[in-house]
C-alpha cells in the first residue's frame, strides 16, 4: 500500500521532473514518447474529432442496464425495472435516471458480439479491434510482443496529437485482474514499443484491488475500511515555491544527475534527446495539461457534476485531456473486474456501480455539451461482453460473449437511436448483429483514419487497420 500523498518535501520536489517523465507504464514516459514520434514514420494530420473510450472492467450486465426484458421470466428479468427516457419508446434501467434524461445525445447498439466469453480473450478482441489472434499469442505472457496492437497504439501510429501531446492516452490504470495481471491487447504488441500509447498509472492504491472503483466495495457486502485518502496518486506538475527560477534550478539538478550519460552520447543523438526532454517539460508545464491532472482540485460544482470519486474524476481527466489535444483517451472504470457480477449482481449494481456511472457519464455529456465539445467528441461506453440471461444460484450473472449493449454519444451520433435487437431473454441478437470489429471501425472512422490504412509490424509486415465496416446508421 502506497502512503497517501502529502505536501511534497524538498526531496520529493527534486523528483518532480523525474516523476513527470515516468508517467508511462513500463517506464515509457513523455520523453520516450517524443523520441518515438521522432523515429516514427510521418503520421496523418490531427483529426478534427476526438474519442473518449470508456471501458467497464468485467462486462456490464446488458439486461440490467440498457436492454431490460420486463416481460421475461423472473429468473431472467431480475429485480430492476425499466424507466422511460426522453426518447419515446426507449427505456433503460431505473438506476440510470440521469442518463435517461440525456437520450437525445446517445445511441444504443444492442447487438454487439465480443467473440468470446473469457475475459482475456474478449479484452484482446475489444482493445485491438480484431476477432482473431496472432501467431504465437499466449495468455501465459501478457503484455507480449505477440499481441495485436491496441487501438490506442494504432492511433498513436496513424495520427498526430494536437499541441505536442501524444495521440492516445489510457487512464487511470491499465485493466488488470484480481491477481494484478494485465488484460491482453492493451499495449503496442507487434507494432513495437515506440508506438506505445501514453499510459497514466495514477489510480490510488487500495488493499481491496486495483483500478478505478467509485467507492471500493466487497462483492459479498462485508464491511471494510478504505485506506487511501486520495483518489489519484499524481506527480507534482505545478511550479515549486519560488517560481521559474527554482524550476530551472531543479532542471539543473536533473542535468547533473544525467551528466555522465550525456558524455557518452554523440552529436545529433544528444541534441535529439535534449529536444525531446525539453518538449516533454514544456508540455507538462502547459496550464491545460496541469488542469487535466489536477482534477482532485476541481471546483465544487464541477466535482459535483461528475462525482468526486474515481469514476467521475477519471472522466473529467479524460475530457480535459481531449480538450488539451489528445485524440483518443481510454478510461478503464472498475476495480479489478468490478462489473463482473457473478454474485450479488443486483445489490452491487444498485448500490456500488450504476449510480456512480449515472452521475459520471451524465456529467461528462453535460460538460461536453456546455463547452461546445460534444459534436467533436465521440463517447463510447462498453464492457468486453454481456452477461448470461439466467440468474445463477449466487444471485449473479456469468460471462456472455454472444451479445452486449454499447452506448455511443456525441461525435456525430444520431441521438435517441436504438440499433440492433435481442431475443426475449437478451441472449442472442435478432437484428443488425455487429462485432467489436465494427465498434473499432467506428472509432477509426471518427478519427478520420483512411479506409486503406495499414500498420507495419516490427518484422516489416503490413496489416490492415479496418477489419469491418463502421456501424451503419449510427452517425448523422
Amino acid at each position: 500500500m502506497r502512503p497517501s500523498p502529502a505536501r511534497p518535501s524538498a526531496a520529493s520536489s527534486r523528483r518532480t521532473l523525474l516523476q513527470a517523465g515516468s508517467l508511462g507504464l513500463l517506464g515509457l514516459g513523455l520523453p520516450d514518447l517524443f523520441t518515438a514520434r521522432a523515429l516514427a514514420r510521418p503520421a496523418s494530420p490531427s483529426p478534427r474529432r476526438s474519442v473518449i473510450f470508456v471501458f467497464l472492467n468485467g462486462g456490464i450486465s446488458h439486461q440490467d442496464s440498457f436492454d431490460l426484458k420486463p416481460e421475461a421470466p423472473l429468473e431472467v428479468r431480475g429485480e430492476f425495472r425499466p424507466i422511460p427516457t426522453r426518447t419515446p419508446g426507449l427505456d433503460i434501467c431505473e438506476h440510470l435516471p440521469r442518463i435517461a434524461q440525456q437520450s437525445e445525445r446517445f445511441a444504443l447498439v444492442r447487438s454487439i458480439a465480443s467473440g468470446s466469453s473469457g475475459h482475456e480473450e474478449a479484452c484482446h478482441m475489444l482493445f485491438t479491434g480484431r476477432l482473431d489472434f496472432p501467431a504465437g499469442f499466449s495468455l501465459a505472457r501478457v503484455p507480449s510482443p505477440n499481441e495485436w496492437p491496441s487501438l490506442a497504439s494504432q492511433i498513436t501510429y496513424l495520427t498526430r496529437g494536437r499541441n505536442d501531446l501524444p495521440p492516445a492516452a489510457v487512464l487511470p490504470q491499465p485493466s488488470v485482474n484480481e491477481a494484478n495481471a494485465f488484460r491482453p491487447g492493451q499495449f503496442a504488441g507487434k507494432l513495437g514499443p515506440k508506438y506505445e500509447a501514453w499510459h497514466l498509472h495514477v489510480a490510488a492504491a487500495c488493499a481491496l484491488g486495483n483500478g478505478a472503483c467509485p467507492h471500493c466495495f466487497r462483492f459479498e457486502g462485508t464491511p471494510f475500511e478504505h485506506e487511501s485518502r486520495s483518489i489519484f496518486d499524481m506527480p507534482v506538475l505545478t511550479l515549486p515555491d519560488g517560481g521559474r527560477d527554482r524550476l530551472d534550478n531543479r532542471v539543473g539538478l536533473l542535468d547533473r544527475i544525467e551528466q555522465q550519460q550525456r558524455r557518452l552520447e554523440r552529436g545529433a543523438e544528444s541534441a535529439k534527446l535534449d529536444r525531446n526532454r525539453a518538449q516533454a517539460i514544456s508540455v507538462l508545464a502547459d496550464p491545460r495539461v496541469q488542469a487535466a491532472f489536477d482534477v482532485e482540485q476541481a471546483d465544487p460544482s464541477t466535482a459535483a457534476k461528475y462525482g468526486r470519486n474515481k469514476f467521475g474524476l477519471s472522466l473529467l481527466m479524460a475530457r480535459r485531456l481531449v480538450e488539451a489535444g489528445v485524440n483518443l483517451v481510454q478510461v478503464n472504470l472498475g476495480k479489478n473486474s468490478s462489473w463482473d457480477t457473478h454474485r450479488r449482481n443486483f445489490p452491487n449494481l444498485r448500490d456500488n456501480l450504476l449510480p456512480y456511472l449515472d452521475i459520471a457519464l451524465s456529467g461528462l455529456l453535460d460538460d461536453l455539451a456546455e463547452s461546445g465539445l460534444l459534436e467533436e467528441t465521440l463517447v463510447v461506453v462498453t464492457g468486453e461482453f454481456g452477461r448470461t440471461p439466467k440468474i445463477n444460484p449466487d444471485g449473479g450473472r456469468d460471462h456472455w460473449g454472444p451479445v452486449m449493449t454499447s452506448l455511443f454519444a456525441g461525435g456525430g451520433v444520431r441521438g435517441g437511436t436504438v440499433l440492433g435487437a435481442t431475443d426475449k431473454i437478451a441472449a442472442q441478437p435478432t437484428a443488425d448483429r455487429q462485432t467489436v470489429e465494427n465498434l473499432a471501425a467506428t472509432v477509426l472512422s471518427t478519427l478520420e483514419i483512411p479506409r486503406d490504412a495499414q500498420w507495419i509490424d516490427f518484422d516489416g509486415r503490413p496489416h490492415e487497420v479496418y477489419r469491418a465496416e463502421p456501424i451503419e446508421g449510427l452517425m448523422t
